[in-house]
């Protein structure tokens, strides 16, 4: 049965790993992806696809790399999946008076059972951990920036799943924006 999936791209637009949103609908497109549409310039895209996750994830990889000449890992949610996301996320807890970004750091495979992240009060807060979600609060440093902060919350999650648990991190405003 055929469903549209989220895809979301990790690590390209960065350094020498660089494609074009329009060159990356055409791949997909080649590789038998239908009413494919990119959203924003960092690898997202929204595909009708038949199958499983684990059979469409190495599909795509494969196409990628084919056409780009560099792996790129994805991470894929389907249709339900992003909108129990948009319909349940713990956004609304913040103060909406406070400078801050939306962020979900979105995960492959399931996050091991009991994951607790210490969030940096003012900085970067951890606002809910779901089995391959977490959902982040960034707040305006005095610098201008956002999320430079976030890694070091993440570094005992990281020292816990090591490389074996592809993510990849999305403001949430593409979220909103990829169905």
């Amino acid at each position: 049965m055929s469903q549209i999936w989220g895809a979301f791209l990790r690590g390209i637009n960065l350094g020498n790993r660089r494609m074009k949103m329009a060159e990356l609908k055409d791949c997909l497109e080649a590789a038998g992806f239908t009413e494919v549409k990119t959203i924003a310039a960092s690898g997202n895209a929204r595909l009708r696809a038949s199958g499983a996750e684990d059979a469409i994830k190495p599909r795509l990889e494969k196409a990628i790399e084919a056409r780009f000449g560099f792996p790129v890992g994805v991470v894929l949610r389907a249709r339900d999946e992003l909108e129990a996301m948009l319909d349940d996320h713990p956004f609304g807890m913040v103060d909406r008076k406070a400078d801050f970004t939306r962020h979900v750091l979105m995960f492959d495979q399931p996050l091991p059972e009991g994951v607790v992240l210490d969030s940096l009060p003012g900085n970067t807060e951890i606002l809910r951990i779901d089995p391959r979600e977490i959902y982040i609060a960034a707040y305006r440093q005095p610098d201008g920036r956002y999320t430079e902060h976030v890694e070091e919350v993440l570094k005992p999650l990281y020292a816990r799943i090591g490389k074996t648990n592809l993510d990849t991190m999305r403001n949430w405003n593409t979220i909103e924006k990829i169905l």
